[in-house]
Parts: C-alpha cells; sequence; structure tokens
C-alpha cells in the first residue's frame, strides 16, 4: 500500500495522529513505523475498542441483576476419592493418546519479571534437587505419557506421540527457542515442538486513540491468554495456510489439552481428564480444584443467566460463597486453574462468534511519546488502557461443556509471586511438588523417614505408577532418582 493510501486509511479510522512525526523520521524509522502500521488492522481495533467499552458499561450496569448459580450436578463430576471412575477414564484417555488423537497447548508467553527474572517463567528453576525448570518437567511428564500409552496398547516406544504447541509472546519467543535448542528438547522430537506467538493489541488512551510509544513505535502490549485462539490460525511459516490449526487437522489430533506453563504439578495430557471429557462429549471443559475456604480469592467457573462462565470472587455476594450443598460442600467451589479441555472442532468453530467475544479493558500507566513536543512521557497513574481477551471468554460459546474436579495437592501449585513471599512462590512449588513425590512412595507401599526429601524425575513416574519395586521399603537418605533402580541408594 502506498504511504499516501496508508495515511487515508488511518486518518478515516480516527488515528491519523499516528503520522505526526512521520516528516522528520530516518528512513530506517519510517519502514519500521510503515511496517507496524501495514500490519495492524486498525478498523478491527477500533471495533475492539467499542465493543469493550459498550460491555464494560453493559457489565455494569447488569451487576447484580443476571443471577449467578452454581454448576449444574450433570455438567460436573470429580476424581476426588473415586478410583473406580478415575481408572475408567485413564483408560480411555490413554486409548485415545495411543491412537494418535491428543495434542497438547501450552501459554507460555509470560516472563518471570515477578520473580526476579527476565527469562520466560519456563526456564524458571523453582529449587528441586535436580534444578530442572518448568520446561523440562513438562517436557519429561509428555515423553513419560507417550511410554505409558505406548505399553497400554501394545505399541513400540517412539510410535506415539503428542505434539507440544508452545505459545510465546513476541519478548519470550526468541529466548524460548533458544533454550529448547540449547537442550536439546528435553529428549523430544524438535518434529512434534511447535512454537507460536500470541498476538498483541496497541495501548488505547480512554477515548480509543492510539498511543506512540516512540515517535517511530506503537505501543502495544499482549492481548491476553484468551488471544490463543486467533493465534491458532495465524500462519506458521511463509505458507500461509500452514497454522496450529490445518497442523492439528493434519496430525488428525480430535483433542486437545491447554495449560499454564507456571503450574509445577500439571499433568499434561492427562489421561483421567481426556478420557472423562471423550466419555461426556464435550466440546470444551475445564478442569478445577476445590476452593479452600468460602472467601479464598479465586474466580469460579458457575453459571451466569443459562451460560458458563467464570465469575470473579468479587461478583459473589458473601451469602453465595458461604453456600453449602446438602453435602455439606461449599456451592460455589471450582477454582479455576487455566487448564481445558477442547475438539479441535470447537477451536476451529471460535472464529465463528470471535466478534462476539469483548475484550477485557485493564487500566494502565502507559509510557508513550508527547504528540506536540515529541518528548517521552512516563506516567505515574493509569493514563489509558490495554485490552486482553481470557482464554475462558469461550465458555459462554459451549454447545456440552463440562468440569472435573480434582485434588489441589496433586494437581496445582501455581507459580506468581516472588521468592520468600510465602505464597504462591518458588518454595511453596518445591515444597508441594516434593511432597507429591513422598505420597506416590507411600502409596506404592514405601516408607520415607521424616526430613526425608526425595524427587522422582518425570521419566520414572507421571502420576505414581509404575513404583512397585519399592514396596516394603524404608528411604532415610534424600536425593533424586533417575530411574526406580536408583532408589536403592536411598534406602
Amino acid at each position: 500500500m502506498s504511504i499516501g493510501n496508508l495515511r487515508k486509511r488511518y486518518e478515516s479510522a480516527g488515528q491519523g495522529h499516528l503520522f505526526t512525526f512521520w516528516d522528520d523520521l530516518s528512513d530506517t524509522e519510517r519502514d519500521a513505523l510503515r511496517a507496524q502500521l501495514e500490519a495492524l488492522d486498525i478498523e478491527r481495533v477500533n471495533r475492539i475498542y467499542q465493543r469493550a467499552v459498550s460491555a464494560e458499561k453493559e457489565l455494569a450496569q447488569n451487576a447484580g441483576k443476571e443471577p449467578i448459580e452454581p454448576l449444574p450436578e450433570d455438567a460436573a463430576d470429580s476424581v476426588i476419592g473415586d478410583p473406580v471412575k478415575e481408572k475408567e477414564w485413564r483408560d480411555i484417555g490413554l486409548k485415545a493418546i495411543a491412537r494418535g488423537e491428543v495434542g497438547v497447548l501450552l501459554m507460555a508467553g509470560g516472563q518471570g519479571s515477578r520473580l526476579g527474572s527476565s527469562a520466560p517463567k519456563g526456564c524458571y528453576d523453582i529449587g528441586l534437587p535436580s534444578h530442572k525448570t518448568l520446561f523440562q518437567y513438562q517436557a519429561e511428564r509428555i515423553a513419560r505419557l507417550q511410554t505409558l500409552a505406548a505399553q497400554s496398547a501394545g505399541k513400540e516406544a517412539g510410535e506415539v506421540v503428542i505434539p507440544w504447541y508452545v505459545m510465546t509472546s513476541g519478548p519470550t519467543r526468541a529466548e524460548t527457542e533458544s533454550f529448547f535448542t540449547k537442550h536439546n528438547y528435553f529428549g523430544l522430537d524438535p518434529k512434534h515442538v511447535i512454537f507460536f506467538e500470541q498476538g498483541t493489541l496497541p495501548c488505547l488512551t480512554d477515548d480509543g486513540k492510539v498511543f506512540l510509544e516512540t515517535r517511530s513505535r506503537v505501543a502495544v502490549a499482549p492481548d491476553g491468554n484468551g488471544g490463543l485462539y486467533a493465534a491458532l490460525r495465524k500462519p506458521l511459516s511463509s505458507d500461509k495456510s500452514h497454522t496450529v490449526l490445518s497442523d492439528l487437522e493434519r496430525r488428525k489430533i480430535q483433542y486437545v489439552h491447554s495449560y499454564c506453563v507456571d503450574n509445577c504439578l500439571v499433568r499434561i495430557a492427562d489421561p483421567v481428564f481426556l478420557g472423562y471429557c471423550i466419555q461426556k462429549q464435550a466440546d470444551c471443559a475445564a478442569k478445577v480444584v476445590p476452593k479452600s475456604h468460602p472467601t479464598e480469592s479465586v474466580g469460579v467457573i458457575a453459571r451466569r443467566g443459562d451460560k458458563f462462565s467464570v465469575v470473579e470472587y468479587s461478583e459473589i455476594s458473601k451469602e453465595q460463597a458461604e453456600r453449602r450443598t446438602p453435602t455439606g460442600e461449599l456451592a460455589f467451589r471450582a477454582g479455576n486453574i487455566a487448564n481445558h479441555f477442547y475438539t479441535t472442532s470447537f477451536l476451529k468453530d471460535v472464529e465463528s462468534f470471535e466478534e462476539e467475544l469483548a475484550f477485557h479493558i485493564a487500566r494502565k500507566k502507559i509510557p508513550h511519546v508527547d504528540l506536540t513536543t515529541g518528548e517521552t512521557v512516563k506516567p505515574t497513574k493509569p493514563n489509558g488502557m490495554k485490552l486482553e481477551m481470557f482464554v475462558f471468554d469461550v465458555f459462554p460459546f459451549t454447545k456440552h461443556f463440562a468440569v472435573l474436579e480434582v485434588a489441589r495437592a496433586e494437581e496445582f501449585s501455581p507459580l506468581k509471586n516472588a521468592p520468600g513471599t510465602g505464597s504462591d512462590d518458588p518454595e511453596t512449588s518445591r515444597r508441594d511438588l516434593l511432597a507429591q513425590h513422598r505420597r506416590f512412595l507411600e502409596a506404592a507401599g514405601a516408607t520415607v523417614k521424616e526430613g526425608v526429601e526425595i524427587e522422582l524425575s518425570p521419566l520414572v513416574t507421571y502420576a505414581g505408577e509404575g513404583l512397585e519395586a519399592v514396596k516394603g521399603k524404608t528411604f532415610t537418605r534424600s536425593g533424586y532418582v533417575e530411574s526406580v533402580e536408583e532408589l536403592d541408594a536411598l534406602v
């Protein structure tokens, strides 16, 4: 597009101010700004802004008017205390994995800035004896599960593949890819690890004008973890038809597990969760953990009107939060942990209703260039907005939604806060993972002496299986093992 036409397009969209410094820019700066403006769908940005603002007003006007109800019984189930159901679902899930019908989507766009690290969060070492990073733990869980599924189906090792789609952000893409390369993809075949990038949106003033970060660059921010859906349609290479969605179809993947990188206990492609969802014929589903207490600050999955939705804790009254079922459990207890199941066909369908999804407004302090003086402004209070979509925004549009409750101690320990915080930090992640490994050994019939910490490689066990050889043994020494045989040295 000629620069004249590009300028006209932005002027008619009410965003002509982005050319304020054009005449004073060097050729290099002009090329950079032009490329950014050509790649940006400015009309879509305007539509998103209008929709977000009207949705925010609508939400404020309707606050308290739409009934919020707990999940209906037929939409939810639990694995807690039900080993028979758990085995049934695990068998269904392992068969689907063995048939090559399962893929995994990892949301790994975040940096570890709150942890005091500039690296992608998946590169973080939570202080385990092995010093393995989150990425390595997750890769080795995939490797172990491929082996388990192959064994269950009587296939050779290597015949079963779970492709891993890793969503990065602009700032973390290069470092994430180089980290995987440096560590030889943690033993996985690089052909089955696919990197892609979540989108960005311009930062806006309160009246919808796009901020210039510098005289030659638009200020942008990631479009939230809900940007996952649009990112699945973006070209992965120069071949515009090659996308994550087309790759899923080429591999004949029918079911997809999606999760966040910061949970050290996550069961990737969990066959139990997959089996439950397949049996329920769900097109989309969520794994949840019971709330620890009525006022825990966590969103819950519930019904808003006649639709499934994540309801923030601030939207639930004290009376609702404390409400109990006849069995004494909290009525609103389905704590959301960003751990989801989709059919590939549902992921394809998202495009058909995406325009109805409203982006959420996050009011932020946005550094920018003053259009009059050309000076950089670093605001001390929020001066504009970033627009984000959340991964759960699609829940109201599902036709067959399901929820599976799992034990928090076994499956959820997020890494959110700086070391020493005492909650959701590296120390609690380390503690929770090592406590789980102790339970695995004890459930297999071993005794682990007080104060002894044993780390089991994910290549040894995915969820406590394969430890029969420890029955009757007493472990008196701490350590890390990469095979069941190595455990004898810790007796």
